[in-house]
């Protein structure tokens, strides 16, 4: 048969270049059908050799059809390809075999044909955002919007063309309703799934509680969505159960239990976040779900498990609710190996949108990374074995999971190779051992990061991690192995009438842990063997006495994001307010975030992107001052000069200011500086570290004057509206600071691959940090108000033009200081 009745003209040019590049030799490829049943778009996933190539079942993904080459010209299928064409067949894959100029075909098994897609139709869409429409007669007050509009047609038609799409969507664009009118749309007239991964929890009980039923109500259906967190954030009742059999020597934490077992008797899900109060972390981890000790089917509370019942709704549902660390959890089982077409984490899926899609490559590199610290062990161990020397009065008491195991081994017998020691008491010993082991390493880890409070291991620093680090690590994960080998041989001894108590599975998942903890040693000490990942140590502090930190970090996760988001996926749509540098509005503005994220290692796909300007009146309703007489961060008087002027600016607008900083010094230090100055006026002064986040937030929302000082977290994530915040005060430019173990280990990369690190990732960064605090002011058409930058790099040094060009225009102030002042005050108060 001629290869151009069953594939497109695209589909042939892509298969015969991939089979040229392969020399001629076997390709195996994934075929996905047009609307007509033919062949139209080609993924290339795996290359051989001239008389066979790996038909590798993990990447068969959503494919239509199975596709390989046979270099001889004779295409009649082997035993080997009718057994795969067969296993395919089952699940309505079909299978084609090509000679290699693709010009003929032979079909072994037709594809099943799936059922009509029915492609959205944007003016029916986007007709219910204009005047008179669907959600515009919801909502009490409403503006049309056309780059909402011209939003929702970009995403519509990643939709229809299977496509990525990439859109930066100013503030007050309504992104939220852009994408959710398609999203929801599509999955009730194709009864397909979509899952929507948000950054933030609040971002996703807004869309679950608020735009979703509002969306869904306007289209007239009653399309099912679940919200679906992470398993650690819903209770165990088995391990409730367990905690209440055996409890704590610590008559607080036994209070806490019982309150949440009282709790559990009425909740309906068994979520943390309903709880009316907030369970310390070390409590609600021995009861909380968790993926490792969960029995399945063989767990007697299965008929009322809470995420049971999740999975259940999310099974029926149509649209999921997530947040990104769920999502790269279930991306990452699924290219490990689980499969596209079953559950795993989430139902099955093959349309994604990713809100707030500027941190995937955070979210991303802290999902694939590993960690430690002597606490994270001591927990550990505590859960195994506990023992205090005197209770109530009495005796010692002793508590644990390891305790509860020996006493259902027949007869309580020994361990080889206790050489007649008691069994208890090898234990014991063995977790002293493992806690002076961690103590050792985590003293001499403290000790080396010195002032920087960071080391991270290099080459250039190995006499030093061989003579004093490596001797640590070595004895902790020796430690660690000793206590793991005996206690594989007391559950080797567990009657199989008892093997699947909760006991066993609880130690299997602490034993596992370990066995984590003593993997992540053995990274540092092969570190110059592992160049794709950073192994650095962080000193950590909080109201205790210091700790330290053993992470290791995957270098680039381009790649991973690559073959586990974009190439699997039909449709990903990625929208943020911050994706591009620069000004030029086109494809080229996105290349940063593409080249981080793996979209730039895309081919073969539609990429679409766009950027959608924000509809608020920047011009007339912001001033961005820039002191012209600020000093460089580098030079003398720079500290000075912004405890100083945060102070001034703060006071002359009458509160209601965030001021933003890049490091907890510096903050402190400006701080107490206007701290009386400011109360003198009656203004109430915040500072980030004085409350959680949470409640500092809403403090400050509360009192329209008050004035918050903060770092790092607040530069984005902050909603103050109206008069509550008519100040943002960004005291210098947010690079990263130069001892951050990763970003350094990246600009090492890109120099290294011939680049240069500052312009090509340094400065980009930072632009997009300096966007998201810029877009903390602005937040309402109404708002007005001012944005002052107390770095003199932004007018001094030639790359902040690429920081100016990248903000919406607005009104502006670059004169000396008394002038800035003077031009703030007319401004917000004319």
């Amino acid at each position: 048969m001629q290869a151009n009745k069953r594939l497109s003209e695209q589909a042939i040019a892509t298969l015969r270049e991939a089979i040229e590049d392969a020399g001629g030799n076997e390709v195996f490829a994934l075929g996905f059908l047009d609307e007509s049943g033919r062949v139209a778009r080609i993924r290339i996933a795996a290359r051989g050799n001239e008389v066979s190539v790996p038909a590798l079942q993990d990447k068969l993904e959503n494919a239509d059809v199975l596709i390989h080459n046979h270099p001889s010209g004779f295409l009649s299928p082997s035993d080997a390809d009718m057994v795969i064409a067969s296993q395919a067949a089952e699940g309505g894959t079909g299978s084609f075999i090509v000679d290699n100029r693709v010009e003929r075909v032979y079909a072994v098994a037709e594809p099943a044909r799936r059922r009509m897609r029915k492609k959205l139709d944007p003016l029916a869409i986007t007709g219910a955002l204009e005047e008179g429409g669907a959600i515009a007669a919801r909502l009490p007050v409403y503006e049309t919007r056309q780059s909402q509009l011209d939003l929702m047609q970009l995403i519509i038609k990643a939709f229809n063309e299977d496509a990525i799409a990439a859109a930066e969507a100013g503030t007050g664009v309504g992104k939220s309703f852009a994408y959710l009118l398609p999203a929801l749309r599509y999955a009730e007239e194709n009864e397909e799934r979509i899952v929507i991964s948000t950054a933030t929890i609040t971002l996703q009980q807004q869309l679950y509680e608020k735009d979703i039923p509002l969306v869904a109500g306007a289209l007239g259906g009653k399309i099912k969505t679940a919200l679906i967190k992470g398993r650690g954030n819903y209770l165990c009742l088995r391990r409730l159960e367990d905690a209440l059999k055996e409890p704590s020597l610590d008559e607080g934490e036994n209070e806490t239990i019982d309150a949440i077992a009282r709790w559990a008797e009425t909740t309906g899900t068994g979520c943390r976040s309903d709880l009316s109060f907030m369970p310390a972390e070390g409590i609600w981890s021995r009861l909380c779900s968790e993926a490792d000790t969960c029995m399945g089917l063989r767990c007697p509370d299965r008929e009322k498990c809470f995420v049971f019942a999740l999975r259940r709704e999310a099974a029926d549902a149509k649209i999921l609710i997530v947040n990104h660390h769920l999502l790269f959890a279930d991306l990452a089982a699924r290219r490990e190996g689980a499969g596209y077409d079953n559950t795993v984490v989430l139902p099955p899926y093959n349309r994604v949108i990713i809100d707030e899609a500027h941190t995937i490559e955070d979210a991303a590199t802290s999902f694939f990374s590993a960690e430690f610290s002597r606490f994270g062990v001591y927990r550990h161990l505590g859960r195994l074995y506990r023992k205090r020397a005197r209770w109530r009065g009495g005796g010692a008491a002793k508590s644990g999971l390891l305790v509860r195991l020996m006493g259902i081994l027949p007869g309580n017998q020994a361990v080889s190779g206790t050489a007649g020691e008691d069994m208890e008491d090898r234990v014991a010993e063995l977790i002293d051992k493992i806690r002076n082991a961690a103590e050792d390493l985590d003293e001499a880890a403290l000790g080396i990061c010195g002032s920087e409070g960071v080391f991270r291991f290099t080459p250039q620093r190995d006499d030093v991690i061989k003579t004093l680090l490596a001797p640590l690590f070595t004895a902790l994960r020796k430690q660690i192995n000793f206590l793991g080998g005996m206690i594989r041989e007391m559950l080797e001894q567990v009657p199989d009438t008892t093997a699947e108590e909760g006991t066993v599975w609880e130690v299997k998942s602490i034993l596992r842990r370990l066995d984590a903890v003593g993997n992540c040693c053995t990274s540092f000490l092969e570190y110059q063997e592992n160049p794709g990942n950073v192994m650095w140590i962080e000193k950590r502090q909080s109201r205790q006495d210091p700790w330290a930190e053993f992470t290791v970090t995957p270098l680039d996760v381009a790649l991973s994001l690559k073959e586990s988001l974009f190439d699997p996926n039909k449709t990903v749509v990625c929208v943020s307010a911050t994706l591009t540098v620069g000004n030029s509005g086109g494809e080229a503005s996105f290349w940063y975030w593409k080249n981080r994220s793996g979209l730039a290692l895309v081919e073969e796909r539609k990429i679409l992107t766009g950027v959608f300007p924000s509809p608020f009146p920047y011009k007339s309703s912001v001033l961005l001052a820039v002191p012209s007489d600020a000093p460089l961060p580098a030079e003398p008087g720079f500290g000075v000069f912004v405890d100083s002027a945060a102070g001034a600016l703060a006071e002359i607008s009458g509160g209601s200011a965030l001021i933003l900083f890049t490091s907890y010094l510096a903050l402190q230090s400006a701080w107490e500086k206007a701290k009386p100055l400011l109360e003198k006026q009656g203004i109430q002064v915040l500072k980030q570290g004085d409350d959680d986040r949470a409640r500092l937030l809403s403090t400050f929302l509360a009192d329209e004057s008050s004035v918050l000082f903060a770092t790092d977290s607040f530069w984005e994530g902050v909603d103050a509206p109206g008069d509550t915040l008519r100040l943002v005060i960004l005291c210098r430019l947010p690079f990263r600071t130069p001892n951050d173990p990763v970003f350094e280990a990246r600009c090492e990369r890109v120099e290294q691959e011939g680049g240069n690190a500052f312009m090509d990732l340094s400065v980009p960064e930072a632009v997009m940090k300096f966007k998201q605090g810029f877009g903390r002011l602005m937040r309402r058409s109404s708002d007005h108000g001012v944005v002052a930058v107390l770095d003199g790099r932004l007018l001094k040094k030639r790359y902040g033009r690429t920081f100016l060009d990248s903000l919406p225009q607005t009104k502006t102030c670059y004169g000396d200081f008394k002038t800035v002042l003077r031009r703030v005050e007319e401004f917000l108060f004319p």
